[in-house]
């Protein structure tokens, strides 16, 4: 998301137009989870107002859409991504292509995803999400889902919720994401020069910071290899994200003095009560 119900008059301007949410929400993160494209591939039109409101460096990590992946699971699905190829067009290289499976996609599916990936425009990064516990916890389905990655030179996008279940949840928020969060165990291997993560915390920022201490570790290292790491990172209720990600940020860039700083975001009056 590039806005938040509690981001008005903190991190983005008050009353700020839908069409200008993206370019405020660019001064404090250089990248963005293309959640939506999962539930309905947007129109071309609105694809390039986003083109329009960020830089070259801004990166786009937009999921496939659920009738390929989870609807059709990849079979006869030429129409629907046609469509939603064509839409992200717009953004260009900028764009990943991120495919998140369902639980339900095990091992014996993998050949099928194989085929899919290397369909792909070749000028488009590719990304995976999977969510089958022996993808995990049984080597040969590791191997068997690493070798198909690389193969079609795509990353294995790991979903960190180790944290957040390390104790019963305390807001409404988080009962929420207890219930549909998946809890797979933390993998920090890198496929390709441009890994991503998602990591997910806690609503207190303090449980949040502490937690995410292995990726900064594992995040520099892969920025002194001369990977270009994108951390997505999570709170049941996201109210603090945008300065979470950009401490985040500061700390990886004290332990790897080569990466850039993020954008300075525009001041932002606060918001008022009448």
């Amino acid at each position: 998301m590039w806005t938040h119900k509690a981001w008005p008059g903190r991190f983005l301007p008050q009353s700020l137009p839908a069409k200008e949410r993206l370019r405020a929400y660019a001064g404090w993160c250089n990248a963005v989870e293309g959640n939506t494209t999962f539930y309905a591939t947007p129109s071309r039109a609105t694809v390039e107002t986003w083109a329009e409101q960020t830089g070259p460096g801004f990166r786009f990590v937009v999921k496939v859409p659920k009738a390929v992946t989870h609807e059709r699971r990849f079979v006869g699905v030429e129409t629907e991504m046609r469509a939603f190829l064509d839409a992200i067009e717009p953004l260009g290289e900028r764009a990943v292509l991120w495919t998140q499976l369902p639980g339900s996609f095990g091992p014996s599916d993998v050949e099928v995803l194989g085929r899919f990936l290397r369909r792909l425009p070749a000028d488009r990064q590719r990304a995976v999400e999977v969510r089958h516990p022996e993808f995990f916890t049984d080597a040969r389905a590791t191997s068997l889902l690493e070798g198909t990655l690389a193969a079609a030179d795509a990353e294995w996008v790991p979903f960190d919720t180790t944290v957040f279940f390390q104790s019963p949840p305390t807001s409404e928020a988080e009962q929420d994401a207890w219930a549909k969060k998946p809890r797979l165990p933390r993998r920090t291997r890198a496929l390709t020069g441009r890994p991503i993560v998602r990591y997910l915390g806690r609503d207190s920022v303090e449980e949040t910071v502490a937690g995410w201490q292995p990726w900064v570790a594992v995040a520099a290292e892969w920025v002194r290899e001369g990977r270009t790491p994108t951390v997505f990172l999570h709170t049941p209720d996201n109210d603090e994200a945008p300065a979470l990600a950009r401490r985040f940020h500061d700390e990886v860039r004290a332990l790897a003095s080569g990466l850039e700083p993020l954008p300075e975001p525009e001041p932002v009056e606060p918001a008022t009560l009448f």
